[in-house]
């Protein structure tokens, strides 16, 4: 059984999401919008991808060598008896976040199973969770099921960036779509957009709820069809 998945994002009205260029005060609006949505929401986790995580990593890489092997099964720290928690895919095993929680949310990372022994050595050590989907490759799809089976999610908040989002929305993992849309135009080249992915078929949505809220945000709700 997997959790229920909710995309939670906000954009210019071409899309893109990166904030840079946007007058302050927009993304002041933003923020404050956005959380209180969060909140809202009530996911059990959030879930972004592994550029998105790094942001919040604190201090220089700290990385750890061991001659243990570790079994290739979940592993909850003894901090993260219970969520919300923050999670994070990892595909390459690159993140070194030297921290346990990100606003008082346990960090949960989902990682290959050819992941180094170093790697979760050190994971352990900073008191970070992981689990398993996949040998190789992160399988999205199994990885919400540990997610609900090791962790007890139920809902969760997905919240970017545009790869991850184009990745679950590719794998048909997403059953709502919560965005907001600032009255911005952006027009960035190469910047990334809501949902990031290889060029294939559209996905079809059906419109929930329409919302204007202050600030001329516009609040819509989606799911797919």
């Amino acid at each position: 059984m997997k959790p229920y998945v909710v995309m939670h994002m906000g954009s210019s009205i071409d899309g893109r999401i990166v904030p840079s260029q946007w007058p302050q005060e927009i993304t002041a609006a933003l923020t404050a919008i956005y959380e209180r949505l969060h909140r809202e929401l009530a996911g059990d986790a959030w879930i972004v991808g592994r550029v998105t995580m790094a942001e919040f990593a604190e201090d220089d890489p700290r990385p750890v060598v061991t001659h243990e092997a570790f079994p290739r099964s979940a592993w909850k720290a003894p901090g993260a008896a219970k969520g919300p928690y923050a999670v994070a895919v990892d595909q390459g095993a690159k993140l070194h976040m030297n921290i346990n929680e990100i606003n008082g949310d346990p960090i949960v990372m989902i990682l290959p199973e050819s992941v180094p022994d170093n790697h979760l050595a050190e994971l352990r050590r900073d008191g970070i969770s992981y689990l398993f989907a996949g040998r190789n490759e992160i399988d999205l799809a199994l990885a919400l099921e540990r997610l609900s089976a090791d962790f007890g999610i139920e809902r969760l908040l997905l919240e970017g960036g545009g790869g991850i989002n184009g990745s679950f929305l590719s794998a048909g993992l997403i059953d709502e779509i919560s965005l907001l849309i600032l009255p911005v135009a952006d027009g960035s080249v190469n910047v990334p957009t809501t949902f990031d992915r290889p060029i294939e078929p559209a996905t079809r949505l059906s419109l929930m709820s329409l919302e204007q809220l202050e600030g001329d945000v516009v609040y819509l709700r989606y799911r797919p069809w």
